[in-house]
């Protein structure tokens, strides 16, 4: 996915998501696998309701392909438990 795109497709409804996608987008998405890439446009997909449950640890996602990038983000923000 062009970055650009990308960048506007991490930008949410919530800004407590854009606290988390951006900063991440910026400072560690060009160092990540492809396949860890492919998984970040999975969870573009997702809702932001969802998103911010699985950052907060409310939830977890039951996709594992989109609970591995939940990983990596909340490891990269802060937010891990």
């Amino acid at each position: 996915m062009d970055k650009n795109r990308l960048f506007w497709a991490s930008r949410r409804g919530m800004l407590e998501l854009d606290l988390v996608l951006q900063p991440f987008l910026e400072n560690v998405y060009d160092d990540l696998p492809q396949e860890d890439k492919e998984r970040y446009w999975e969870l573009m997909d997702c809702e932001d309701q969802d998103m911010f449950n699985w950052f907060i640890h409310r939830h977890e996602p039951e996709d594992p392909e989109i609970k591995k990038i939940v990983d990596i983000v909340r490891g990269h923000t802060g937010m891990q438990v």
